[in-house]
């Protein structure tokens, strides 16, 4: 596997000797925090429910498998979490339920993993490892319908699915833990995300990866109306380093900060770029469908400069690379992601 960068600034011995666990760290941010983080010379604990809808794949942390140590465990687990977060100097929270579409047809699922598992953590750190600086995973659905680009973190709530609903809630439990007993928190907003590492094995998530799997697949990619709608779409390694970043930054403790590229892509391009790179592949274009249309939130630009002023974080991958980037891993890797089971 190639060898990812973390940020410049920090190959100054912040993380020698760190103790890191990353929650969700078998899925595809979860397991590129873990790499960049051996690699800058932490001690890491992946812990993950490898459910089999979701994103965990052992495979994903195969270039640091016998650098880590791992717990095959649910957040919503109490007494395993205040046992694992002991000792760690830093937790990233990664493990979700991350379907927007999902999170509507069953709610209680995502209330349960989405908002009690968050508590959970956020408990477990409280009363057992309360130095702790606590990284968390929110969602651009957060902000809904949107009144204005580029989105900053002041943007109105309009939220149009449980998600949404819940990863806000998640960002309000971290807020108050962080005001009320004094944990160094920090919600990561993310747009959307793609690259090497994400599941393949359904379309529920992850729009690009899905689109590359059906490219390779030699089906066509369809697009709903005139697939006219923006989207910032941000490579999994610009999202990793942000977390990082953010980890390392004192200016970030109890704030909350968009992670994307700061670029807006018509949908519609996103499809002809993936079928340039994929020979053979067509583009169709169809009527929107009701779930889906639903919780269409309209053209979403993350604006980036708070998070840019915070910490030494600046995306570095282009669209054209990460797209082009992601393909060649799965070409190379295909075996250890095209499966439904």
């Amino acid at each position: 596997m190639v060898m990812m960068e973390a940020e410049s600034a920090m190959h100054v011995d912040q993380w020698n000797d760190k103790e890191v666990l990353v929650i969700g760290g078998a899925g595809m941010i979860g397991s590129t925090i873990a790499t960049m983080a051996v690699q800058e010379g932490a001690s890491v604990t992946v812990l993950d429910a490898m459910l089999p809808l979701y994103g965990g794949n052992m495979f994903n942390l195969e270039e640091v498998k016998d650098a880590i140590s791992f717990v095959r465990e649910d957040i919503r687990n109490e007494a395993v979490l205040r046992e694992v977060v002991k000792g760690k100097d830093v937790v990233f929270n990664l493990a979700a339920q991350v379907s927007y579409v999902r999170s509507n047809q069953n709610p209680i699922l995502d209330l349960d993993i989405n908002c009690r598992g968050v508590i959970n953590v956020l408990e477990a750190c409280k009363e057992n490892s309360p130095a702790a600086k606590v990284l968390f995973a929110s969602s651009r659905f957060v902000y809904g319908t949107i009144e204005h680009n580029p989105v900053d973190e002041m943007h109105p709530f309009n939220c149009l699915s449980i998600y949404g609903i819940h990863k806000l809630a998640g960002e309000k439990y971290h807020k108050f833990y962080h005001d009320a007993y004094g944990l160094d928190t920090v919600s990561l907003r993310i747009a959307n995300p793609y690259g090497p590492r994400q599941q393949m094995k359904h379309s529920e998530w992850g729009i690009v990866n899905w689109f590359i799997r059906l490219a390779m697949d030699s089906k066509p990619l369809t697009v709903y109306g005139i697939g006219s709608q923006k989207r910032d779409y941000v490579f999994v390694e610009d999202i990793a380093r942000a977390f990082l970043a953010a980890a390392c930054s004192p200016k970030t403790k109890g704030e909350v900060y968009n992670v994307g590229s700061g670029i807006g892509t018509p949908f519609v391009e996103m499809a002809f770029v993936i079928a340039s790179m994929v020979p053979g592949t067509t583009v169709q274009q169809t009527e929107w469908p009701a779930d889906r249309y639903f919780v269409e939130t309209g053209d979403y630009i993350s604006d980036i400069r708070k998070i840019q002023k915070d910490t030494s974080w600046n995306p570095r991958t282009s669209f054209l690379e990460g797209v082009r980037r992601t393909i060649e891993y799965y070409r190379r890797y295909k075996k250890h992601y095209w499966s439904y089971q």
